[in-house]
C-alpha cells in the first residue's frame, strides 16, 4: 500500500510524480505541504500538523472532505515525521515524500535524517532532485549520461556492488560522513546492490 506525504517547501512538477499520484492509496499533507498539494491540484485525504506554516488556517476550510489533525507547536516530531507515522498507522508499507526543497537548512537536514531511521520514504522529490533509498538492489534504466551522487544512510559500514557507473563503488566501505559526489551512469542499464548498509542516490534534474 503506497502513501504520499506532501511537505512544505519546493516540489516537482506534477507530471514528474504522476505515476505515484495515480498509485497512491493515501495522501497526507503536512502543514504547508497543503499549499504544494493545492498547486498540483491534489486533494489530500488527511491534513495534519501544527499549521504554523500556513498563511491562514482558513486554507483548511477549502478541504471539507479531508480529515484534519491539528497538533500543538511544542511537540517532539516534525509535521513531516507525523505524516509518515500516520501513513504507517493506516497500513501504508511504502511512502513517497514530495516537497521540502529550498527553505531552511535545518528543515532540509531534518528530512535527510529520516533516511537513517526505520521505515524511511522510498523516494523523495524536491524541485531540483529525486532522492532514491537503496536498501537492497536498485535497477537504473534510461539514465545513461546522468550525474548521480551516493551517500550512506546507515550507522554500519556500507558495502555495495555496482554496474554501469563511471566510478564503481565495489571496493569501498562507506560510513556516515562519506559521500560519492558526481558519479556518472555510463550504461542504459545500471545497478547498485547493497551487501551491507543502505544508501541514498541523489539524481539532479537535467539542467
Amino acid at each position: 500500500m503506497l502513501g504520499i506525504v506532501f511537505t512544505g517547501g519546493l516540489g516537482p512538477k506534477r507530471d514528474e510524480v504522476e505515476e505515484y499520484l495515480r498509485r497512491a492509496q493515501l495522501i497526507v499533507a503536512a502543514d504547508s505541504g497543503l499549499l504544494l498539494a493545492e498547486q498540483m491540484g491534489v486533494e489530500p485525504q488527511i491534513i495534519l500538523g501544527d499549521m504554523d506554516s500556513l498563511p491562514d488556517r482558513e486554507y483548511l476550510q477549502r478541504h471539507k472532505n479531508a480529515e484534519i489533525q491539528v497538533y500543538p507547536t511544542e511537540k517532539d516530531d516534525t509535521d513531516t515525521e507525523l505524516a509518515l507515522k500516520c501513513l504507517r498507522s493506516r497500513g501504508c508499507t511504502d511512502s513517497i515524500l514530495i516537497g521540502g526543497g529550498g527553505g531552511r537548512l535545518d528543515h532540509l537536514l531534518g528530512i535527510v535524517s529520516l533516511f537513517f531511521r526505520p521505515n524511511p520514504p522510498s523516494r523523495w522529490f524536491t524541485h531540483g532532485e529525486e532522492i532514491i533509498y537503496i536498501a537492497e538492489t536498485l535497477e537504473i534504466r534510461g539514465l545513461k549520461g546522468r550525474v548521480v551522487t551516493f551517500m550512506p544512510v546507515s550507522r554500519e559500514g556500507c558495502l555495495m556492488k555496482t554496474e554501469g557507473l563511471r566510478w564503481p563503488l565495489d571496493s569501498l566501505c562507506w560510513h556516515p560522513g562519506d559521500i560519492g559526489i558526481s558519479n556518472i551512469i555510463v550504461s542504459d542499464q545500471a545497478r547498485v546492490t547493497m551487501l551491507q548498509g543502505k544508501l541514498i542516490m541523489i539524481l539532479p534534474k537535467k539542467g
